[in-house]
């Protein structure tokens, strides 16, 4: 009988935080679920495969140089403003890659407002809208593009550690060891 009744003490409070946490989201709140995030887009020269190819690793410079920018960032206003003030620098890193790779057109970062379809990331749709996004632009823009979100920074969180990131519930493990034990 103890038992039981600590499992359904356990399960009452996992339905009460997961119907917090719900009440809590913003499309639950009634807000505009695009102003809390900032998108990212990386737009390829062209469709060819090199201007493809080279659109990956800016994308990858890219993000190494933004990690512990988002990591340090506590609100989607900082994260604006912390990117905002790197945007020379940004175009700087993806200049580097290119001209690297002996590429002769260069890179043009940008915060603006930008219309995005519906989109998945690690299992958090993002509905289509109009969202804030961070633009860079390699030479004329007009190729295939790479999308991510930079805050809350859901597609930093896997490169941060080479993409061995392993999620867990702490209360999963306790009712796992109470039966264990």
């Amino acid at each position: 009988m103890k038992k039981f009744c600590i499992i359904f003490a356990l399960l009452f409070i996992l339905i009460v935080t997961a119907a917090a946490a719900a009440a809590l989201s913003p499309a639950a709140s009634g807000t505009d679920a695009p102003a809390a995030y900032l998108r990212m887009h990386v737009r390829a020269n062209s469709d060819a495969a090199a201007d493809q190819e080279i659109k990956y690793a800016v994308k990858d410079a890219l993000v190494d140089y933004l990690i512990p920018v988002a990591a340090e960032c506590e609100t989607k206003a900082g994260a604006m403003e912390a990117i905002g003030s790197r945007l020379a620098a940004l175009e700087e890193v993806a200049d580097g890659v290119l001209a690297e790779a002996g590429f002769p057109y260069t890179a043009k970062a940008s915060l603006r407002k930008e219309k995005f379809p519906a989109r998945v990331y690690d299992g958090v749709t993002l509905e289509a809208g109009v969202y804030d996004a961070l633009i860079v632009e390699l030479g004329e823009a007009e190729g295939q593009n790479w999308w991510c979100v930079v805050y809350p920074p859901l597609c930093f969180a896997g490169e941060a550690t080479g993409g061995n990131v392993r999620f867990g519930s702490r209360l999963l493990e306790i009712i796992q060891g109470f039966f264990a034990g």
